[in-house]
C-alpha cells in the first residue's frame, strides 16, 4: 500500500535535510509496508541513488548470521547455551555461550587482534583464533552490554565447523536465494556506490578501500541494495517459514541485554537490536564499514519497516540510524494501521468450551473468557483488557500462549455432575460468582 502524499512529503523532507546537514554524497531511505518497498526517498548525486544500487551493509550482516545460528538450533545441531568450547575448542574463551555471543552479553572485547579489521585483510579463522585468549574477556558475562564484532566472527566459525560449509555459501543457500535477495553479495557487484570520507574542512572526498574481511565477514562483509534490504525487512516483520519459523524470529526479538540501563530505550536480542520509541519497540540493526553506513528498523506489529544507505562514513554517528527511526515513527504516526475487521463466527464452540466462556471471579476481580473460533483459542480479559490467550492441550486443560499467563496451565474444575464450576490458572482458582470462596 503506497503512502499518502503528505506522508511522502514528510519522509522526503527528512531525507533531504539529513543529506544536506550530514554532507553525504548519496543517501536513500526506503519505507517497507506489508512485504513491499512502497516508497524510496533519495538525495545526493554522487552517485544518484536507486533501488538497485549496491551499498555496504556492515553490521546488518550480523542479523543474517544470527538467523543461520537459529536455523542450526531449530535443526537440533546446537543449543544456544552450548559453550563456545563445544564447537571451537581451545580458544581461551570457551566458557562463553552462543546465546551470550549473539546478544552481546558475553563481555568479549569488541575487536580481533591486529589492524582494524574493517580496513585490513583479516585472513582465515585460524588467524583470528590465534589472537583469542582469556585476555579478550573485558567483563564477566551479563555484567554489562558490550558490543562485540569478534563475537560474530566466532559465531561464523561455529557455523562453518558444524555445517562444513563456508559462511558465505551457507548464507546464499539458506537465506539469500530462498528470499530472492539476488543482489546481496559477498563482494561489491556493479552497479555499486563508492564509499567516501568527507574532508571536514573543504568537503572533498577520499574513496575508501573495499576490503575482504575474511573470517570476520559474518560481522559485516555483505553488500546489498534497497530492493533486497526491503525483502529482509519484510522477512523480519513476517518470516518466510522455509527460512525460519515465526516463533524463532519472535524469540530473537526478546531482550538478552539492555544497552541503555538508565532509560531502557535500547537493547539487544539474539542478533537483533531493539529500539524503544515511545510506546513502540522496533527491531533491526545498524551498519557501518569504511565509507558506508546502513540502517534497518522494523515495527513488527504493523509490518512496517525502514531501510537506509549512505556512502559516507562521517554520516555514521547519530545519522543514518536516527534518521531511520524518525522516518519509521513519522510513517506510523501519520498512517496508523487499521484494526482487523470483526467477523461473526460461523459455528458455535463445542459444548465443553461454551461452558467455560463467560465471567469468572477471583478475590473480587473479574475475568472474562471468550472463544476465538477461527484460531480455536480461549482469549481471557481482566477488567475488559485482553491479557492472555490459551490453546488446548488436552481435556479440560489449556496452556497459555501469550500474555502474563504464557506457559501456565488453565484447568477446568468440574463437580460430581460434570459441570464446570471453577477455573484453576496456575493455582489461582476463579469461581462463577464473587461470593464463592476460591
Amino acid at each position: 500500500m503506497s503512502l499518502l502524499p503528505e506522508t511522502t512529503r514528510q519522509v522526503d523532507a527528512l531525507v533531504a535535510a539529513a543529506q544536506s546537514a550530514g554532507r553525504t554524497p548519496s543517501l536513500l531511505v526506503g519505507v517497507v509496508r506489508d512485504g513491499a518497498l512502497t516508497h524510496l526517498a533519495t538525495a545526493g548525486e554522487h552517485p544518484r541513488p536507486d533501488a538497485d544500487l549496491q551499498y555496504r551493509l556492515g553490521s546488518i550482516s550480523k542479523t543474517m548470521t544470527a538467523t543461520l545460528v537459529m536455523q542450526e538450533r531449530d535443526a537440533g545441531r546446537l543449543a544456544l547455551d552450548d559453550p563456545l568450547e563445544k564447537h571451537l575448542p581451545d580458544t581461551g574463551v570457551g566458557a562463553l555461550t552462543l546465546r551470550q555471543l549473539l546478544g552481546h552479553a558475553s563481555g568479549l572485547r569488541r575487536e580481533p587482534d591486529g589492524q582494524w579489521w574493517e580496513r585490513a585483510e583479516v585472513g582465515d579463522l585460524a588467524t583470528v583464533l590465534a589472537g583469542v585468549g582469556a585476555e579478550k574477556i573485558a567483563y564477566p558475562p551479563h555484567r554489562v552490554y558490550h558490543y562485540s564484532n569478534l563475537a560474530y566472527g566466532l559465531l561464523g566459525g561455529v557455523l562453518e565447523r558444524i555445517t562444513g560449509t563456508p559462511w558465505a555459501e551457507l548464507l546464499r543457500q539458506r537465506v539469500l536465494e530462498p528470499l530472492g535477495m539476488r543482489r546481496t553479495t559477498y563482494a561489491a557487484t556493479e552497479p555499486f556506490a563508492r564509499g567516501y570520507v568527507v574532508h571536514p574542512w573543504h568537503d572533498t572526498l577520499r574513496e575508501e578501500p573495499r576490503t575482504d574481511t575474511g573470517a570476520m565477514a559474518p560481522a559485516g562483509q555483505l553488500w546489498s541494495t534497497a530492493e533486497d534490504l526491503a525483502r529482509w525487512a519484510a522477512f523480519l516483520a513476517d518470516p518466510a517459514p522455509q527460512v525460519l519459523a515465526a516463533g524463532t524470529l519472535t524469540e530473537m526479538c526478546v531482550p538478552v541485554s539492555i544497552s541503555d540501563v538508565d532509560s531502557w530505550t535500547g537493547g539487544h536480542g539474539l542478533g537483533l537490536e531493539l529500539y524503544r520509541q515511545g510506546e513502540r519497540v522496533y527491531v533491526g540493526h545498524g551498519g557501518s564499514m569504511p565509507g558506508y553506513v546502513a540502517a534497518l528498523a522494523v515495527h513488527r506489529p504493523s509490518r512496517t519497516g525502514v531501510i537506509g544507505f549512505a556512502n559516507s562514513y562521517g554520516f555514521r554517528t547519530g545519522g543514518i540510524g536516527g534518521l531511520a527511526l524518525r522516518v519509521l515513527t513519522t510513517v506510523l504516526d501519520a498512517e496508523p494501521a487499521f484494526p482487523q475487521p470483526w467477523r461473526p463466527a460461523t459455528t458455535a464452540p463445542p459444548a465443553e468450551v461454551d461452558e467455560v466462556t463467560g465471567r469468572w471471579w477471583w478475590m473480587g476481580a473479574s475475568l472474562d473468557v471468550t472463544w476465538d473460533a477461527a484460531r480455536g483459542e480461549l482469549v481471557v480479559y481482566v477488567r475488559g483488557e485482553r491479557v492472555s490467550v490459551f490453546v488446548p492441550e488436552g481435556p479440560d486443560r489449556w496452556r497459555g500462549r501469550s500474555g502474563p499467563e504464557n506457559g501456565e496451565i488453565l484447568s477446568v474444575l468440574r463437580d460430581e455432575a460434570g459441570r464446570a464450576v471453577a477455573l484453576d490458572i496456575a493455582t489461582f482458582v476463579f469461581t462463577r460468582t464473587p461470593d464463592q470462596e476460591p
